[in-house]
């Protein structure tokens, strides 16, 4: 077991969550985050008692109906009705791992002592987290304003014993009714206080569960995509000229440099390099890798200052603001900034595939000295003819799903909220670019895989270390097979393959 990483202590990070998350670390409050908890739930109870003054969302209704006043004697009931009524979330389920990073970010959110939360409701949420107890959420119903409204409902609907969690067991997940959860772990029901149901309901961690998963994923292929195409610069029999460090060091943008001096190392004493080359140049796809690879390395350094701010925030409303004796209501629930962001790495990622694609095209096309489609016997056989066919129409879906979702907007709650982010739309077609770009740069791999088998010449000692251990999955291909397993091996290949972090 892990030691807890405690909430509270410092700000989290973007790889702070890819090792909680990863290595299964249990989280604890922080005893300066409990403080901070109890002390502004104090000040909102004092604050609220004996007052007539309505506050928005702890004495009020909600959206449209802000100006519908509540009595003292309906404010936990108010509470209940509201995540009741906004758990209204329809299509796929959310995957559990991002539902994992929805609770810790709700949870890192929360610590920050300005929701006016009950102490023991976030210790509860840390209860579900550390006990793999994880809320069934669905993946369509929010705006990205206010927040994400129906998805965090469903998140918190096992706080008052309703909805459905998918529970872990021996690491198989199986879905069960909240109420025999809390029986199993002989918890109460949590009776949600004034403010409560807005401070849970109200914020972007579904949105941003979703953008923290693709970064971390993102990272990841940045890699691998200079990993594929050094392999396969090595089996087009490429010139290494268009990566010496002076042309980029004259336009020194930092994901171009890192780029060019990834596939420097990869390819490092390769005895492909010393073979002559015929050719003046290479088509675009293997000459330009620094140039479009080193783009989408920017857009995430960029897109992961975005996050590691919003990650890091408070994003309910209103918010508490015990020192100043304060309650303002505003916007930190509009996921515009988020929303703008995704649509970015998105389209980023997408030419990470895109390319990929031309180079598996280039590699078939039976040029520089390799067979027709990558076999002995074409005609007979069409070896890799179709993956590419398969890899071209994920690359065309990739270019449709790049449609912004910043852009659109709808009016919603009676003209109150007439201006959305659309943010989790953004999130969930992010989420599909990262799975697809995967699947292409799998079969980029394929692809070039076999044609370098062609060369009869090594690689660099790091290529033909990954060589060896690729071969033990996905042997060469002698002869027509079914070529969807060869796919798959190679992604499983990709998520157990131990990446160099100084070459990232």
């Amino acid at each position: 077991m892990h030691k807890s990483y405690q909430i509270g202590n410092k700000e989290l990070s973007i790889a702070d969550i890819s090792n909680i998350i990863n290595l299964d670390i249990p989280l604890s409050l922080s005893s300066k985050a409990k403080n901070k908890i109890k002390r502004c739930r104090k000040y909102l109870e004092n604050k609220i008692s004996g007052s007539e003054d309505p506050i928005y969302g702890v004495n009020t209704g909600f959206g449209a109906l802000c100006n519908y006043k509540i009595s003292a004697s309906e404010l936990v009931q108010l509470q209940r009705n509201l995540v009741l009524s906004h758990a209204c979330g329809t299509g796929d389920e959310v995957p559990v791992n991002i539902v994992k990073i929805m609770l810790l970010l709700k949870i890192q959110s929360l610590a920050y002592g300005k929701s006016g939360v009950q102490l023991k409701t976030v210790e509860r949420l840390i209860g579900m987290f550390n006990n793999k107890v994880l809320p069934v959420i669905y993946q369509q119903g929010s705006l990205g304003a206010s927040g994400d409204l129906a998805p965090l409902a469903h998140m918190c609907l096992p706080l008052i014993g309703e909805g459905e969690v998918n529970i872990s067991d021996n690491g198989c997940y199986r879905k069960r009714k909240s109420t025999d959860i809390l029986k199993k772990f002989n918890w109460d029901v949590i009776e949600l206080q004034s403010k409560e149901g807005l401070a849970l309901l109200n914020g972007t961690q579904f949105m941003s569960a979703y953008g923290a998963w693709s970064l971390i994923q993102s990272q990841r292929f940045s890699f691998i995509s200079d990993l594929v195409a050094s392999i396969s610069l090595e089996a087009f029999n490429c010139r290494l000229d268009p990566f010496n460090i002076l042309i980029h060091n004259s336009r020194p943008h930092k994901g171009q440099i890192k780029t060019a001096n990834n596939i420097n190392k990869l390819l490092e004493n390769s005895s492909i390099q010393k073979l002559v080359k015929n050719h003046v140049q290479d088509p675009y796809s293997f000459r330009c890798i620094p140039q479009v690879h080193g783009a989408t390395k920017d857009v995430l350094d960029h897109v992961k200052s975005i996050f590691n701010t919003e990650i890091n925030s408070v994003t309910d409303n209103p918010i508490v603001f015990v020192d100043e004796d304060e309650i303002i209501s505003g916007g930190n629930f509009h996921g515009q900034p988020l929303s703008m962001a995704m649509d970015y790495l998105a389209i980023s990622l997408s030419e990470l595939g895109s390319i990929s694609e031309r180079r598996t095209y280039q590699l078939i096309s039976g040029k520089r000295d390799l067979p027709l489609f990558l076999v002995s016997k074409a005609g007979l056989n069409s070896g890799m003819m179709i993956p590419q066919y398969t890899a071209a129409s994920i690359v065309s879906q990739n270019k449709q799903l790049c449609t912004p979702s910043s852009v659109d907007s709808i009016v919603s709650s009676n003209g109150q909220e007439d201006h959305v982010s659309m943010g989790a739309n953004a999130a969930t077609k992010l989420y599909q670019v990262v799975n697809n770009l995967e699947r292409i740069l799998a079969i980029e791999m394929l692809s070039a895989t076999q044609a370098l088998a062609f060369r009869n010449t090594s690689s660099s000692n790091f290529i033909e270390k990954i060589l060896n251990i690729y071969r033990k999955e996905v042997s060469f291909l002698e002869e027509d097979r079914v070529m969807h397993k060869d796919i798959q091996k190679t992604i499983s290949f990709f998520q157990h393959i131990d990446i160099d972090q100084e070459l990232v």
